[in-house]
This record gives structure tokens, sequence and C-alpha cells, in this order.
């Protein structure tokens, strides 16, 4: 961290606030340390993770310093620079803007692009702005990439949006199945639960459902690599073999359901033979059956699923099939059962509750339900309310490139690097008359295009609640001031509405919000409500009724809790571990839904033109578009650049060599990025992490392939299936630099930039032939004292090079070149940056391309929560005689805080083993 530009602290006294990452919530305690850097630790009282964090979160303090970010309002001046200029400036722009625009055009002309990384009260004010003052819905947020699939499905089913389970549901569960979720690496500390659980009831099952074999899979006790797209086929053939195999439960059926038979017919057309299942979705009979015997024969069996289901084309039938399954056992409402939507971001499911969607109002309430509109609109008193569903978020770019829409404000997200198609994301924004962005980071891609950039609060500055996977409400709570002129997303947006002239957002603090929130979920909550088709009841299960009425204190000092909230006659407030117990619904009827899932293959199929399908996800010790995470030295080290992970024999297919570049394409885009075999992706199919952006790398946004097709309910799009064709990327070398400076890499074909912990590492390749490396080299450096400490040595024969920049006897700058990609270790030169001395055997390393003393390599980085490298572990496991992961953890530390670097020691484990009983042979 460079601490000159290290955010002043409140106080040294620890706080408890919420991880910003996944939807796991963790609790995490905040703490100053004496040279002003962030202490991180886990809360051990927070029930979601109990003390533990995975590398993410304890990295945070190394990713809350100001390098990059926006710190004041900026403005694009007629030149197309970005400008300086005062608040009053900038929200007089964008409210004026607006107006005059809606004016014009009508409310739909304008829109708002939100994020789960908001937190609650900012998303209740965007989505009372939008849909009840301005009277368009045209409000949608970045978890519509992630999880809503599971909403529509959740509705559709239960007749609202309910997860019905907590994380205790899963030590209480005999069975768990993960299906398209590689928890190991995206949900490490609810992964590591899991992993306890089979430690202390070795009757426990776990069943992984993935195309690709992940982390997640080494702890499973079976593995199911299903075709991608074909989980409709195997829960309809598993809801076919619990019906025929006396599995249903009857009595539950009978009282709690409505639509099995029409479910149950569309199932068998397709799928009662196990047989068929297992062609089409190319797995093994005997583990399909294992799989379909075990399900019907365990009661307790929870079932959590994805981004591989909910990212796709038939996501909502997806999530309905299994659901379906659960209904039909009458597994649900129980504790250690049921179906449960893992989320994605730390405040998707806040955003659920205030109606952040652009199909939803707030409070679980419908847009299309004419009670529920004159509920929301009575309660704020607006002068109109939304009536008809806005721009889903692919719809919403393709209406901005269209010039339906006229005005978007982008909030606290990277749509230019995180939507499929990016690229018509690019031309939409070229486009638009105005492009606001409220962010904390300056450099994005997304606002290179802005008109108007908004600094707000980040993760450690800002207040508020956010809600994770099990409906569990925490506390983000502020240690650190606001830097420059940063504000809170909620003032920000309520100053443009009473500059639009707006009453109803007058707010003393993000408390004064929340009890707004929590005081609609309880408004006019169970009364009678008129239906087609006779009576019905507008009962919400969502409700904060015993959080209305809170005060500054109280939420100050609110504890986690889970929704629905009461308050008892006593006075206490009481949350509910899991909801559905009582097995009414939220349809008019009070039953659940079975709903018939079609089967059907993704929208784009395989050609010869396009004939592999590319599927992308996140990788271990990374966040979204890396804006945070990319800053870190800790999390860059595990995976340094992009890459492209494709079965070898496809490799050889198609001409492309592990360690060199690629180029993937599709009808929509193409990206560069390097070729590995991970040894977990079957043949057909690649892999590409979404994380690299243009910021990142020279050409590494997977988003530009995406196919942008979308669930036909839910507007998720098809991430998981874009057919793509492969071809190597030709190039005349390779190379590396480390450095403690800044360069411009302008002219070079092909680069990563990686954050170092003292220094900037940029990954290299060219086309071009370079005669003299050493003014070459010197010029991109910017070495031009012909007097200065410069190490190097080349050899013409194989276009070996390599060049060190010494000061005062410490290294400022390194790069090796090579014809071929194997070049030096990097983490050995990165533990020479850390000396403040060069030693004489260190000037050799580096001339001869390796360290000189045994043991200075410690290889690519495995376990990054203590920075235990692969060759460290290998040595101890050969060395030391290790045969198990916590003999290894003895001895290293490595896994022994997160656990997700477990399953990768594990694969290490029995490669020595294999290794060594080879060479014994």
């Amino acid at each position: 961290m460079n601490l000159s530009q290290t955010p002043i602290a409140i106080a040294v006294a620890t706080t408890q606030t919420t991880c910003p990452y996944c939807g796991v919530g963790c609790g995490v305690s905040a703490s100053m340390k004496q040279d002003g850097s962030i202490g991180i630790k886990g809360d051990e009282l927070h029930p979601a993770n109990q003390g533990r964090l995975c590398v993410k979160g304890s990295a945070l303090g190394e990713t809350v310093d100001l390098d990059g970010r926006l710190l004041y309002p900026k403005m694009r001046g007629a030149d197309g620079n970005m400008r300086r200029v005062a608040w009053d400036e900038a929200l007089d722009t964008v409210a004026s803007t607006f107006s005059a625009i809606v004016a014009e055009h009508g409310p739909d002309a304008v829109a708002l692009y939100v994020s789960g990384q908001l937190l609650t009260e900012d998303y209740y004010i965007a989505n009372k702005l939008m849909k009840g003052y301005i009277g368009s819905a045209n409000i949608d947020t970045n978890s519509r990439l992630c999880m809503s699939s599971a909403v529509a499905g959740h509705k559709r089913a239960f007749g609202e949006d309910l997860v019905p389970l907590a994380y205790e549901d899963l030590e209480l569960a005999d069975m768990v199945v993960l299906v398209g979720s590689n928890a190991a690496w995206c949900h490490p500390i609810l992964f590591q639960r899991i992993a306890r659980i089979k430690e202390t009831k070795p009757h426990a099952k776990l069943v992984v459902i993935d195309p690709r074999r992940t982390a997640t899979c080494e702890l499973a006790d079976l593995h199911l690599p299903v075709k991608a797209g074909t989980d409709v086929w195997l829960f309809n053939g598993l809801m076919s073999y619990l019906a025929h195999r006396g599995a249903r439960d009857n009595a539950f059926i009978e009282a709690h359901t409505n639509g099995l038979n029409e479910a149950l017919a569309v199932a068998d057309a397709d799928c009662a033979d196990p047989a068929t299942v297992a062609r089409i979705c190319k797995v093994d009979l005997a583990d399909l059956l294992a799989f379909y015997e075990a399900f019907a024969g365990t009661e307790k069996v929870v079932t959590g699923f994805s981004m591989g289901v909910n990212q796709s084309s038939a996501g909502t039938d997806k999530v309905n099939s299994i659901i379906n399954c659960h209904l039909i056992t009458g597994r649900i409402g129980k504790p250690g059962m049921g179906p449960f939507s893992i989320t994605g971001q730390p405040n998707a499911m806040g955003g659920r509750e205030v109606g952040g969607l652009a199909n939803m109002l707030a409070a679980h309430m419908d847009l299309d339900n004419a009670v529920h509109r004159d509920i929301v609109q009575g309660f704020w008193a607006s002068p109109r309310i939304a009536d008809q569903p806005g721009y889903k978020a692919v719809d919403l770019f393709r209406a901005i490139e269209d010039g339906r829409v006229k005005a978007v404000w982008v909030m606290a997200t990277n749509p230019m690097v995180s939507l499929p198609d990016a690229d018509l994301v690019r031309r939409a924004l070229e486009k638009c008359e105005l492009v606001v962005s409220s962010d904390i980071i300056e450099k994005t891609d997304t606002n290179a295009f802005a008109h108007v950039l908004l600094p707000a609060l980040g993760w450690g500055e800002k207040d508020g609640t956010v809600t994770n996977s099990e409906r569990r409400i925490s506390r983000q709570r502020s240690f650190l001031l606001a830097p420059g002129e940063a504000r809170p997303d909620w003032e920000i947006i309520c100053d443009v509405a009473r500059r639009m002239g707006f009453d109803g957002f007058h707010f003393d603090g993000p408390h004064a919000i929340f009890d707004e929130h929590a005081r609609l979920s309880a408004h006019r909550n169970g009364e009678p409500e008129a239906a087609v088709g006779g009576a019905a009841k507008s009962r919400r299960v969502f409700s904060l009724a015993g959080l209305a009425g809170i005060g500054k204190p109280q939420y100050d000092a609110l504890q986690p809790i889970q929704w629905p909230v009461q308050r008892l006659s006593d006075g206490s407030v009481v949350g509910t571990a899991r909801v559905l117990e009582d097995l009414r619904f939220t349809h008019a009827d009070g039953r659940a839904r079975f709903v018939a899932t079609v089967p059907r293959n993704p929208a784009n199929q395989t050609s010869d033109e396009f004939p592999l399908v590319l599927n992308t996800g996140r990788v271990r010790d990374q966040w979204h578009t890396m804006t945070r995470t990319g800053k870190s030295a800790t999390l860059a080290n595990h995976i340094p650049e992009s890459f492209i992970d494709i079965h070898p024999q496809d490799a050889l297919l198609y001409g492309v060599r592990e360690g060199g570049l690629a180029r993937i394409s599709s009808r929509w885009g193409a990206m560069v990025a390097r070729v590995q075999h991970g040894g977990g992706i079957p043949r057909g199919s690649v892999f590409v992490p979404i994380h690299w952006n243009d910021q990142s790398a020279s050409d590494a946004r997977v988003g530009a392939l995406v196919n942008p097709v979308v669930d036909p309910v839910s507007g998720e799009p098809e991430f998981k299936h874009t057919p793509v064709a492969i071809e190597e990327f030709r190039v005349a070398w390779h190379g590396f630099i480390l450095t403690r400076h800044e360069l411009a890499l302008d002219d070079i074909t092909h680069w990563t930039r990686v954050q170092g912990r003292d220094f900037t590492r940029f990954e290299l390749a060219g086309r071009s032939n370079i005669t003299d490396h050493a003014a070459w080299a010197r010029k991109l450096l910017g070495v031009d004292d012909p007097e200065a400490d410069w190490l190097e040595y080349e050899d013409l024969t194989d276009g070996t090079y390599r060049a060190v920049h010494v000061v005062d006897d410490r290294i400022d700058m390194c790069i090796f070149m090579s014809a071929r990609p194997d070049l030096p270790s990097r983490s050995w030169l990165a533990g020479l940056f850390a000396k403040q001395q060069l030693e004489d055997a260190d000037r050799v390393g580096l001339l001869v391309g390796q360290p000189i003393e045994k043991g200075a390599d410690a290889g690519p980085t495995v376990c990054s929560c203590f920075g235990v490298g692969r060759n460290t572990i290998c040595d101890a496991i050969r060395s030391k005689g290790l045969k198990e992961v916590g003999e290894v953890t003895a001895c290293l530390k490595a896994g022994g805080n997160c656990g997700s670097c477990v399953p990768e020691i594990k694969k290490l484990l029995v490669e020595i083993k294999t290794v060594d009983a080879a060479e014994v042979a």
C-alpha cells in the first residue's frame, strides 16, 4: 500500500463490518495498525463465517488505498477531456439533462444501471427515484447477469422470490448437491462448511454437477460432468425417477401444490428412461443412476445452485426443474433440505428486496399488479408509478444504441467488461447523449465513455446494510473518512432527485432510509385484495416489520439478522432461519407450483465456423472486473493473467500450444489469452475467466465474445454457452518486465498488467523482429543514461535477452525476453525486488536467468493466504514424506485459513505420489 495515500482512520478501535465480495456475506473485523495499514480478520461472532475469511476478504486491507481513486466530480469538456468541477455543477447537469429528456421524450428515455455492489439503502433510493418519481421501470442491475433466473424460478414456484434455507441446513443435510457451482473458488467459506460436514459426518455425501472438473470436485463423492446446457434433461429425469420409484410425498403434493400432472407429463415424455438421459447429458449411466438412487434414498438433501444454472437461455427452467424435484418429495420448509440459490454478489439479495430489477417493485411487490402499484405509490406519496417493465440489462444497452434511451446513469459497475456482446455496449455509450457514472475508480472501461463522473464512497467508507444468500441482513460500517469529495451513493441520488423537483428525498442518514424500507415491507402486507378468480391475500413473506421505526442508535448496533423479522410482545426482535416451514406459499391459493420445464438446447449451437463452446466464470482470487482485487499483490500471485483452458486433444486439433497465445472469436467479438491445460475441461469446450479488461490487458475482455441471447423469462444472458473458434496467435517473442515505474506499452502487441508488492509486472508478447534488443529495451524502460548500472545477457541463436537496471545496488527494473514462452520464474524475481541490496549471487542469477541458491524459487502461488508457492509445497511433500493435506498445513500453514487452496494441495499430493510411483517402477 502507498502509505502516503492511505485514507485517514476515524478511530483506532475495531469496526465490525461485512465483506464486499461474494454472496456468503462474511463478517469482517477491521482495525487500523500503528503503521497506518488496515488490519483485517474474520468476525468470529458473525454467523455466516464464524471468524473465517477467504483470501479475497483477508486482502481487503490492500485495496483501500487511493491509487486510481476518483476523488472529485469531473465532466467531459468540448475538447473531449475530463475536467474537475464542483459538485453543484455536476449534479445540476445530471438533473437538468434528465429532466429535459423526460420532458421531451418521456420517462422511458432515461435509465439507471445499478449493481449488487450498492448497499440496500442506495438501491432503495435509486429504485424510488426511477419508478416512483421519474415514472419508468428503466432501472436494472448487474445482478440481472447472475441471479435473475433464480428470482424468476422462485416466483414461479413459490409466488415470491424466496430462498427457503439457511447455511446451517448444509450442516444438517445428509447429502449436498452442487449444480453449476465451483464453490471451492467462488464461495470458499461456504465450501469449507461443507468440507467440515464431511469430516464430522462420514456418511454425508457431496455430489457435484458441472461440465468442468473444478476444484470443488476434489471433495466430491460423485462428479457428473454433464454436457453444457443439459441440466433440465438431468433434473426432469430425476423427477420422473422419483415419481415412479416410490419417492414422491403424496400427502404434501395433495395438500400444498398444484401442477404436478402437467410437469410430470413433460418430464416423462423425454426423460423417463435414464439411459436416454445419460446419453443426452453425456454422463456414465451407472453414475447417473447412483445420483438418482442417492437422491431418492436420502431425505435430507440440499441442492445448491449458482451461475452454471442461472446464466443460461434456459436458466429459469433449470431452476424450476431443480425445485420440482424437492416439491415432489416434500423436501422443503424443513431443516436440512431444500433448493438453495447461492448468490454471486454481496447485496444481490438486498437489491431484490427493494425492487432493483426492471420487472419488480420494492418490498417483493409486483410491477404488473395494480394493487401492489397502489400500495407502493401510496406509501411513497409519489406523483406517478411505473406500470410496465423496463428494459432488462442486455435490452437496455440495445435501447441506448438505438436511441430509445438517451441518458443512462451507471452506478458501481462496469458493463463495458461484464455484459455480453460488450462491443455493443461500447457503441451504445458512444452514441448516448448523457452517460453518468458513479464510481470509486476513475479509469475503467466504462468510465472512458462517461460525460459526468461522480465520486462515490467505497468499502470501509460507506455505511449501510447488505443481505447475503441466506437472507441475513448485515451492516457494512464505515471506519475510514471519506477521501477527497467522495459521497455516499444514496446522498448523490437524493441530491439529483431534489434538483429534479421531487419531494420524498430528505434523509438525515442511511438509518432513515432503512427505516422507510422496513416500514414499506410491512405496509398493507397481508390485507385482502381482489384477484382474478376469487379472493386472494397480498401477504408477502418478505417483511422487516420488526425493524420498522428503527432509530440511529439501534441501526448502528444492528446485529446480523435473517428476514422475515418480527417484533415480539416483549419488544425483542427476532429473525427467521428458514421460510416456508408453515408450507404457506405466496401464490393466491397458498400452494406451490410445479412448473413444466421442456428441455431445449442452447439458442446458438456450434458449427464448422465456430466448433467449440465457450464457458466463462471466476477464478479463485479475483473479483468481477478487478477494479478492487486487481490492486492487491497477494491476489495477483495465484493467476496473474487471463487464460484459455482447453483439452489437450482439442489444442492439438486446432494448432494451439500450452503456454502460447491463442485468439478465440465468436460472431460477436474476439480476444487473446494464454493457452493452458487445466485438466478439467471436456472435449469441445474452452473456459475463459471474466475478470480481465482493457485496463489490465491489451485484449482480454471475454465479454466481447459472449453470446447475448437471454432467458425469455428472466432476461439472464447465456454466459456458459457461446460457439467460438480458436487459432494460434503468432508472435515473434515472449517476455516480461518487472518495474517500479509506470510504463507506456502502446506499441506492444500483447500485454497484461499484474500488481506486485514492490513493483508492477507486465507480461508481454510482440510480433515485430527486434534487431537491437539493448536499445529497444532501454527505450521501453526509459533508461537513457549510458552510465547506468545495466546488467544484460543476449543469445542471438535463440532470441534470449535479459537486462536488469540497478539503482543504488537495488533492482529497479528488469526485462526478460525469448522466442519461447518458457521464461524464468517471476516469483524468484519478485523476491529480489523485496531486497534492499542485491548480493553478488543475485547478480549472477539475474544474468543466467535462474536463482543460484537452492530454494530461492517458491514457484507459482498456491496458498495466497500465507504466500506459499508450488515448489515449496512439492519440496516439503517429497522431503518430509507428507501424505495428507493436514500434514502440509501443519508444516507450511498452506490450506490453514480459508481452505480454497486445499483442492490444489490434494492434486499436488496425488501428482507427486503418481510420479514417484512411476519412477520406482
